[in-house]
């Protein structure tokens, strides 16, 4: 019976991937046998003749029934028990079970536990919350498909133009391969927890597994620094007239990376939080965070790097207000710095404000806050690349440009092509004594002379 219960919380926990998944499910299943092993045999090393006499009228011995740990007790008690563990982990709510000492042994457990627990099978709102969750995953898989395949054009485009080659597009290849890292370690991250259904992998693979949050972490904390980058630059352009860019590229990059030493380096951090995990929380896969203490270690250098980019945006629009109202600003620069005004307010909420509003929310499982909290850091959170790659790519005036180039150039090639195929088969010289023309006059000439061939 009581195994019946615990695999109908695993497949819920397979079925909803925002609760814990089976592993931690079955680890801290695993712990609380032990120690109910351990109380039992404590209690049976207590045991003295004067205790043996009490009972001798009728016990029910100890036991571990799968699910809660019940003490040796003399018939007639009523004996409660806390709600399980897994289950307080699966619902978020606490309760107590019961059980009768009879005379014929322990009575059924009452009320029933996952109705004490919190986890109706029959009620409609567990099952819209299940409906719900998979929605959830519906939309930010899509989402980080959306934005890992427009990422990779986007980073191809701006490789393969050596035009568009700069410190300012060199930094948005970083933030793109950023995203990119994030969108795969979130799909990897998904196929080692979620795709085996044999229980037996939880201890086989739990290092592998580890590793894989670790790596997960670090693509967070990492796109959250080239978010940061981007601030910090885009400040710098502002305020410094002059400075070198290289230098600073070289810094950003360790600053994006985590090559160096600067306060918000994502690898000092996740290391940190990784040795945090193995000596106080080795629970499970890490991917459960009950030790807030632990969880700060990622979660506040996020919150402090989106906090100082906030700021840095704020007097961004403070410097470019200043600079519209000035009379300078209005006679040369109006448009570009009112266009640089719109894009760093759209960028304040793309950049991940709400983290900071829902940082400092309870994690818990039975609150609405959850549902609202997950959709803004998943199902949004997930096409936040797409709209990076579009207003740092697509919608690029300088990519345009370029890629309008680019293409006026092969399409033109192409004509010439195709006019020299036709000239040397119809046995004409004019095409080619054009071409000639072409090559050794200047460029002006050249164009001009390009420009009339095509139009033959």
């Amino acid at each position: 019976m009581w195994t019946i219960w615990v695999i109908i919380f695993w497949i819920s926990a397979v079925l909803v991937r925002t609760v814990p998944p089976v592993c931690d499910l079955l680890s801290v299943l695993k712990k609380e046998e032990e120690k109910c092993a351990e109380t039992l045999s404590l209690e049976a090393k207590n045991r003295t003749l004067e205790n043996d006499l009490l009972l001798s009228s009728g016990t029910c011995p100890g036991m571990w029934d799968n699910m809660s740990c019940w003490p040796s007790s003399a018939v007639g008690e009523i004996v409660n028990a806390h709600c399980p563990e897994f289950f307080q982990m699966l619902t978020g709510k606490k309760g107590f079970v019961y059980r009768n000492c009879t005379s014929e042994g322990w009575s059924d457990p009452y009320p029933r536990p996952d109705i004490a627990c919190g986890y109706n099978v029959n009620d409609t709102t567990n099952e819209a919350r299940r409906s719900y969750f998979m929605t959830l995953k519906t939309m930010y898989t899509i989402g980080y498909c959306t934005s890992l395949v427009t990422l990779m054009i986007a980073l191809v485009v701006l490789v393969s133009f050596r035009r568009l080659r700069c410190t300012r597009n060199y930094i948005h290849m970083h933030l793109f391969t950023s995203f990119i890292l994030r969108a795969l370690s979130n799909f990897i991250k998904d196929a080692v927890l979620f795709s085996s259904e044999d229980t037996n992998y939880c201890g086989a693979y739990t290092a592998g597994c580890k590793l894989t949050m670790v790596f997960f972490q670090y693509c967070i904390m990492s796109n959250y620094s080239w978010l940061l980058v981007e601030g910090l630059y885009l400040h710098t352009l502002l305020v410094i007239s002059f400075f070198s860019e290289r230098k600073f590229l070289w810094r950003f990059i360790a600053l994006g990376w985590g090559t160096g030493s600067h306060f918000s380096a994502p690898a000092v951090f996740v290391a940190a939080w990784a040795t945090a995990r193995q000596l106080h929380e080795n629970i499970g896969c890490w991917d459960i965070n009950t030790d807030a203490n632990t969880w700060w270690i990622i979660r506040g250098p996020v919150v402090l790097s989106i906090f100082v980019n906030f700021i840095l945006f704020v007097n961004i629009l403070r410097i470019l207000m200043r600079k519209l109202r000035s009379p300078e600003g209005r006679s040369s620069d109006f448009n570009q710095y009112k266009r640089l005004a719109k894009s760093t307010l759209l960028l304040i909420p793309l950049f991940g404000v709400h983290y900071i509003i829902f940082a400092f929310f309870p994690e818990d499982a039975s609150s609405g806050t959850m549902e609202i909290q997950l959709f803004f850091e998943l199902a949004l959170g997930s096409f936040q690349g797409f709209v990076v790659a579009v207003l740092y790519c697509f919608l690029n005036g300088e990519v345009q440009l370029e890629v309008q180039r680019k293409w006026r150039q092969w399409h033109l090639s192409k004509h010439l092509r195709q006019h020299l195929s036709t000239s040397a088969s119809n046995g004409g010289s004019g095409l080619t004594q054009e071409m000639q023309m072409v090559r050794s006059s200047p460029p002006e000439h050249r164009r001009a002379a390009l420009q009339r061939s095509s139009v033959l």
